[in-house]
């Protein structure tokens, strides 16, 4: 008896955070298919529906909401550093869990510790390194930004590699093949569930991020931004009457490419963390 009353107490305590979990998603949700575009607190859903909220997003482009130009500019940055940084952490992984060299263990601890340091306490050298050298209001300054320190969060990718068994390392390096060879033809063949979450972290870091976006596009040209910035430039309080809607509807948009790569990929994201965890 007292075994059934903590498995509903449990499942009841999870239905209460599922809900409050909920709430915010739902009321997103329905807010943008509400024909009022501004906001409306009085009621939870709207009291006229329609789709004209998207039709205007995505089909009616003005000098405040260029969703396209967001979404594309955003989808490229994330493309790149998804490349870009899932091969540096797959590399330094590769180096760290592998390889044998002097400063070897010395160097994972000094990239655990900088791991510790939040990255927006270097954001103003960054910006002005970057300034120096005329890339601040690009996306490619956008890109080194978000990719050139991602190999030291190579300690998840580590720990997957280090379950491989060094009998077929040892094996190819009899049969003459070099680290570049075995990286290539021998672990990462057998890698993919720590390959898709590394690519999953890589893809949301540009795709979510607002803060390094904010500081390195600041030109107040609309048509550069990233979807983060556009749709909080319609909270600001001239226009939040006019285009709340139209937020709410860039919210819902900007999720769905991020819960289908999820949906698609959730076994071998799953697969990678806790095959990742195994060891450090």
């Amino acid at each position: 008896m007292k075994k059934v009353l903590n498995i509903v107490l449990r499942h009841l305590l999870l239905m209460f955070l599922a809900f409050i979990w909920l709430v915010p998603i739902v009321w997103l949700l329905v807010t943008s298919f509400s024909a009022y575009p501004g906001r409306n607190t009085s009621t939870f859903f709207p009291e006229e529906w329609s789709i004209v909220a998207y039709k205007n997003l995505l089909f009616s482009s003005d000098s405040v909401a260029q969703f396209p130009n967001w979404f594309k500019n955003t989808f490229i940055i994330a493309c790149f550093t998804c490349v870009i940084s899932t091969i540096f952490v797959l590399m330094v992984a590769y180096a760290t869990s592998c390889m044998r060299f002097k400063m070897r263990k010395p160097l994972m601890n000094i990239g655990v510790i900088l791991n510790l340091f939040p990255g927006v306490l270097s954001m103003i050298a960054v910006y002005f390194i970057l300034r120096t050298l005329n890339l601040t209001n690009t996306h490619l300054g956008l890109i080194i930004v978000y990719t050139a320190g991602s190999g030291l969060g190579y300690l998840i990718a580590k720990g997957f590699f280090d379950t491989i068994p060094a009998s077929l390392r040892e094996a190819a390096y009899l049969d003459g093949a070099n680290e570049v060879t075995i990286f290539w033809r021998v672990v990462i063949p057998m890698s993919r569930p720590i390959i898709v979450y590394t690519v999953i972290s890589s893809f949301l870091t540009p795709w979510m991020d607002f803060v390094y976006a904010k500081m390195m596009l600041n030109s107040g040209i609309s048509s550069q931004w990233t979807v983060a910035i556009g749709l909080y430039n319609m909270l600001d309080k001239s226009l939040i009457n006019t285009y709340f809607t139209q937020f709410c509807a860039g919210g819902v948009l900007v999720s769905i490419p991020i819960s289908i790569l999820f949906v698609i990929m959730q076994k071998f994201y799953v697969e990678g963390v806790t095959g990742g965890s195994v060891k450090g």
